[in-house]
């Protein structure tokens, strides 16, 4: 009698622990694992990245699907490129210079753009040794099942762990492999590819997204709106299996000026076969705007008329034979 005393004992402390749990807090609190964009930590950043497509509403097949942003827009460092939606339950995979591998405290950390850290839309986060076979970090979430988040509703960080969208704009969220160590389906020392997924974030029983004890994970549902969904900043890599030094594309291997431009956009690339180089100016909205391609003849340089663009915002791609690099630049006319 006494041993079923104790344990109806210690299933009650079990679940008033899992009541009363907190997880790391909101970006800018003590305590918080929140890592901004700027941090010395970051040594590379995600150089490729793919998409499939989520619906503006799960279990609405004719809402469509997203279109909110470009692939590459994934690519680089957080706060570099907008964002690109994943629309519901759509996801994207990411690679890198070199393998993330495990090492003391956290290895890599996810980007969304929530803008004030309490509009919240979640995701899971997968990792891969070879791009075929993920293994997802065990997610966790407190927060009540009975209670619907709305379109506009906010969500608590504290309730939330092992879920990428926890933290403000510009604030990663950071994994750490060591807790994927138990599992044969990866080598945590050599991780070639994580994969973002978007959580269905309703409560409804046939459709929720779960975390690893089966409860519903809530975030805003529905929000049928262009940019639904995770909105993917980016991916940064903290340790890896290459040089520890700061993979910076955008400054060391691309040079992109004047800015802001007037009438011509001069792009000059260091340390790549810029025979094979071609340029792409998207429109802030994803529109392509112009094409260009780097000519043995020209050297290292090519340079754009921008002169017919309207003042703004545009996006600058640059795609060779083995990375993309993606950058902003300004047009006043």
């Amino acid at each position: 009698m006494l041993d079923i005393r104790n344990a109806a004992l210690l299933l009650l402390v079990l679940l008033a622990f899992k009541l009363d749990a907190q997880f790391h807090p909101p970006a800018g609190e003590p305590g918080t694992s929140a890592m901004h964009a700027d941090s010395s930590s970051f040594i590379a950043w995600a150089n490729t990245c793919t998409l499939q497509r989520g619906l503006f509403q799960w279990g609405v097949d004719s809402s469509g699907f997203v279109d909110t942003g470009l692939d590459e827009y994934g690519v680089g460092k957080a706060l570099s490129n907008p964002t690109v939606s994943l629309g519901d339950g759509g996801q994207a995979t990411l690679s890198f210079p070199y393998p993330i591998t495990n090492e003391e405290g956290w290895d890599f950390a996810v980007f969304e753009n929530s803008f004030d850290g309490m509009f919240l839309e979640l995701a899971f986060v997968e990792v891969s040794s070879d791009g075929e076979n993920f293994v997802r970090f065990p997610a966790t979430s407190l927060a009540d099942s009975n209670w619907t988040v709305g379109p506009f509703d906010f969500i608590d960080a504290h309730l939330i762990n092992n879920l990428a969208g926890k933290y403000s704009v510009g604030y990663g969220t950071p994994f750490d492999l060591q807790e994927l160590a138990d599992s044969s389906a990866i080598d945590i020392n050599s991780i070639t590819h994580v994969r973002v997924v978007d959580v269905i974030g309703t409560a409804q029983s046939d459709i929720c997204s779960r975390d690893q004890f089966g409860n519903p994970i809530l975030d805003p549902f529905p929000t049928p709106f262009p940019g639904c969904g995770f909105d993917l900043d980016a991916v940064g890599v903290i340790h890896h299996l290459g040089p520890n030094s700061v993979e910076r594309p955008n400054v060391e291997v691309a040079k992109i000026y004047p800015q802001p431009a007037t009438s011509n956009l001069n792009i000059e690339l260091k340390g790549l076969f810029y025979a094979e180089a071609q340029v792409e100016i998207f429109s802030i909205s994803g529109q392509i705007v112009s094409k260009a391609q780097f000519q043995q003849s020209q050297g290292n340089r090519v340079i754009l008329d921008v002169s017919s663009l309207t003042s703004g915002i545009y996006i600058v791609k640059i795609k060779t034979g083995h990375q993309v690099i993606t950058s902003r630049f300004s047009v006043v006319n």
